[in-house]
């Protein structure tokens, strides 16, 4: 196999690089397999589509939101989504592949979207490297079941449906318990004028009884920085997936749009 040369921005990828590795000294070996992986995957992030670089739990039944959010931003014309899992590993067993991919990845994408629904895994440490610099302006966060703890009003269906979850997996209530404590919470919300569809409760709440995933808890540090990305409005709490999709949209949309959107009829 020929060796790879080395594109024209070379000096800026290898910065990433050297930033990614704290600063060691690459040997000949993997500075040849990273301007492979170079040449086979950024090209797609300089090409005139709009890049979406998805991150999230690949384990199932998350990997599961992460296609659907994919497949959304699929269906826009001019849009490249993409999944780190899915592309060709680095092959560098001296150094952390991962944080190589990454930092590239995430340097030369357009735009950066977490997907998060625990505390646990390797989403854990994204978001810890998405909310702050130099990621933090092109970063969107969708945490699952996320509310800021100040928040306690019932103001939408998102708020009862998220309501109706922690009681229904409350362990120190009884089934007759928690079935007549929703009944009672859907009864405020008609109070307050709230729209809402009770069977689109009760079939979230069997979702997550089939899933065994239960009430999505964050830990201090998760809540702070979802709440940082929420002030930027850049934060979109979703509940059920057919919400994720919703909120999807108020990502960015690939840009330059096509000339023919704007043609009169």
């Amino acid at each position: 196999m020929s060796n790879p040369t080395p594109p024209p921005d070379a000096t800026e990828i290898m910065t990433v690089v050297h930033d990614a590795v704290g600063g060691l000294e690459l040997e000949p070996a993997e500075k040849r397999e990273i301007w492979r992986f170079v040449q086979r995957e950024l090209p797609y992030l300089w090409s005139q589509r709009t890049s979406y670089f998805i991150l999230g739990s690949y384990r199932d039944p998350y990997i599961r939101r992460l296609r659907a959010v994919q497949n959304e931003l699929t269906k826009q014309l001019g849009a490249y989504p993409f999944i780190l899992g899915d592309l060709v590993e680095l092959p560098v067993s001296r150094l952390n592949a991962f944080d190589i991919m990454f930092s590239l990845l995430a340097t030369y994408s357009d735009y950066i979207v977490g997907i998060f629904e625990k505390e646990s895994g390797g989403e854990a440490s994204e978001l810890g490297e998405i909310d702050d610099s130099p990621y933090f302006e092109k970063s969107y966060v969708f945490p699952r079941d996320y509310t800021w703890f100040t928040d306690t009003n019932l103001e939408s269906e998102y708020h009862i449906i998220q309501a109706a979850i922690e009681i229904a997996f409350a362990d120190d209530l009884t089934t007759e318990e928690k079935e007549r404590e929703i009944s009672s919470l859907m009864d405020r919300a008609r109070d307050h004028d709230i729209d809402f569809v009770k069977q689109d409760i009760w079939d979230t709440i069997a979702e997550r009884e089939t899933e065994n995933n239960g009430v999505a808890t964050y830990s201090w540090v998760h809540l702070n920085k979802f709440r940082k990305f929420e002030l930027h409005g850049r934060c979109f709490p979703w509940t059920t997936v057919q919400e994720l999709r919703t909120v999807v949209s108020e990502l960015p949309a690939p840009t330059p749009r096509p000339s023919w959107e704007d043609q009169k009829e």
